[in-house]
């Protein structure tokens, strides 16, 4: 069987990553569309690829291996050939919301100029202003003057977190319906990647974006072979998550035994699972306080006839990873060291959004300096990267990251 993913676990050694670079599409975002694109406020982009730069290299030197979402996506259009394109090139437009015929060949036209596939796809993902209209001579300047700077094809500026549009499960993948519809061509370039991608087209999927109901991979945590926690949260329904551990569920060949399902407050500054909780070693999670008195966690199995079966679970959050886990006991590091003010500003910058190389060895924004101190003296190694724009996107590393291959059975 090809490895092309391989994930049981959040702190099992990483082999290859998936990561995006930020790219013009930060240049594209305003202060009047910031609420729309879900930013809240505007990134630097020559600092903020400074420091995915320098986020990049802190892993190779651990060893791991980058793959970049444009290099995938534009592998697989190269893969597909002209249809594959054509099609892809349509369906974008449609999906950044273009009704009239007339401009969504427009667009179509101006995006089909980009003749290497990688360009094309930094475009799409970049956006594209009313003016840049004027390039293709057939255009009538009524369509190329009106509304002057106004964005026709929305940038697509959240990408640089891929952790939400998939998540990788065991060997195969979950593909989302994304909370916003800005995001959802997210999941888009993905479900080319996974039809067309000859080194993953025959991943195992799990969850499928056109599914009714949202779910986004910042909610979704692989803790062992056998357990996966899913949030319950703004971005993540109930009904997706019954939808993904029944078709888990039906694959007889998958490990997982467990989904757990944690409710967990709806708000934006706790939007996923991963904002107020990640794992950092066998026995540590990283945790902001709120989370430690949630008491409504759900146990999801496999039931009868192909349905789940589900039981809530009256225990604390410590007790519930220590049994499933099989687990003495579990050391809860709180975001902040517990300090209220520390931890309200430093959840905010994803202070216990953390992204796990090795067991006991994380990746953290520097600017965290209270939190990175807390795990220090619980023993976990601390690889500090500079934030200061990237976590203007409300993304820590975790959210700028998603496992394809980790060690592990």
């Amino acid at each position: 069987m090809r490895n092309s993913i391989h994930n049981f676990s959040e702190i099992a050694p990483l082999k290859k990553v998936l990561l995006h670079r930020p790219g013009d599409e930060f240049l594209n975002l305003t202060p009047n569309s910031l609420s729309r694109l879900l930013f809240d406020e505007i990134p630097y982009l020559k600092v903020a690829q400074q420091e995915h730069d320098v986020f990049a290299n802190a892993l190779r030197a651990e060893g791991v291996e980058i793959v970049y979402v444009t290099d995938l996506v534009a592998e697989a259009l190269d893969a597909g050939g002209r249809a594959v394109r054509k099609r892809f090139i349509e369906q974008f437009v449609a999906e950044a919301g273009v009704t009239s015929k007339r401009l969504a060949k427009y667009c179509f036209d101006l995006l089909n100029s980009f003749k290497d596939n990688r360009d094309l796809v930094k475009k799409c993902i970049a956006g594209t202003d009313v003016t840049e209209l004027k390039k293709l001579r057939n255009v009538p300047s009524f369509y190329a003057t009106r509304d002057t700077g106004k964005m026709i094809l929305d940038p697509i500026p959240n990408i640089y977190c891929p952790r939400d549009p998939i998540s990788t499960i065991g060997r195969g993948v979950t593909l989302h319906r994304m909370w916003a519809a800005t995001r959802n061509r997210e999941s888009m370039f993905f479900d080319y990647v996974f039809k067309y991608h000859p080194f993953y087209d025959d991943v195992k999927l799990y969850y499928n974006r056109t599914e009714p109901y949202s779910i986004e991979g910042g909610d979704v945590q692989v803790l062992s072979k056998e357990v996966i926690a899913i949030g319950i949260s703004q971005r993540t329904e109930p009904d997706a998550i019954a939808t993904f551990a029944k078709n888990l569920f039906r694959d007889k060949h998958n490990t997982f035994k467990y989904v757990l399902a944690i409710d967990i407050p709806d708000e934006r500054s706790f939007m996923h699972l991963d904002t107020v909780m990640t794992r950092v070693d066998v026995d540590k999670f990283a945790v902001q306080d709120a989370i430690m008195d949630i008491s409504t966690i759900y146990e999801i199995t496999e039931g009868v006839s192909g349905e789940i079966d589900i039981v809530e679970i009256h225990q604390s959050l410590q007790k519930v990873l220590e049994k499933y886990l099989h687990l003495d006991k579990v050391e809860l590091i709180k975001c902040g060291n517990g300090h209220r003010i520390d931890a309200e500003r430093e959840q905010w910058n994803d202070a216990v959004n953390l992204f796990c190389v090795k067991p006991g060895v994380v990746v953290a924004y520097d600017r965290n300096f209270v939190t990175n101190e807390a795990l220090r003296r619980y023993g976990v190694r601390v690889i500090e990267i500079p934030g200061s724009e990237l976590s203007r996107g409300r993304g820590g590393t975790h959210c700028m990251t998603m496992a394809l291959v980790r060690e592990g059975e």
